[in-house]
């Protein structure tokens, strides 16, 4: 099952396309990345993003800062340890799907076709369709699965085999 959140435009933000792509410097990370294994991101603040290999995504910079606060995901996984932060505004990932958003925590967000699924490691994180209302908040353990369709959203405990597949593909 994959995971992931909706859509943002920012200024000043790169692309990392595919897993032989090279990430360009800039907003404060550094890329590590080895064939067949997923890339490792290491920005400003601690702030770590690990995308499975042959992720399509953009880092954001939003506020203009020069610091990444979001990841557009188009495709693929996304592991994303976010530290919290004194103030400001909150790291969000986005998909056409979702948007998941936290102040400090561990969590994976994987998009496949026309569906997002979100998994919490630790922390807390709120989950919400970008153009319907109603939103839901993942504590450790949970995940949920998020489509076009208007039905709510169902926060559900991911049994092992589904987490252990997901963390298998981020080398988690």
């Amino acid at each position: 099952m994959r995971i992931s959140a909706w859509m943002a435009v920012a200024l000043g933000a790169f692309a990392c396309v595919g897993a032989a792509s090279a990430q360009q410097p800039g907003m404060g990370c550094t890329a590590q990345q080895s064939p067949g294994r997923p890339q490792v991101l290491r920005c400003g603040g601690g702030l770590t993003i690990v995308a499975e290999d042959g992720a399509r995504f953009t880092l954001l910079d939003r506020d203009r800062n020069g610091q990444v606060d979001g990841v557009d995901l188009q495709s693929k996984a996304v592991f994303v340890e976010a530290p919290k932060k004194k103030t400001g505004q909150q790291f969000e990932v986005i998909t056409p799907q979702a948007i998941a958003a936290v102040r400090g925590t561990k969590w994976a967000v994987d998009a496949e076709g026309s569906k997002t699924s979100v998994f919490v490691d630790s922390g807390r994180v709120g989950v919400r369709r970008p153009s319907a209302p109603g939103r839901v908040v993942l504590g450790p353990g949970e995940g949920v699965d998020v489509d076009d369709s208007a039905t709510p959203l169902e926060v559900k405990r991911w049994p092992a085999p589904r987490v252990a597949a997901l963390m298998a593909r981020l080398r988690r």
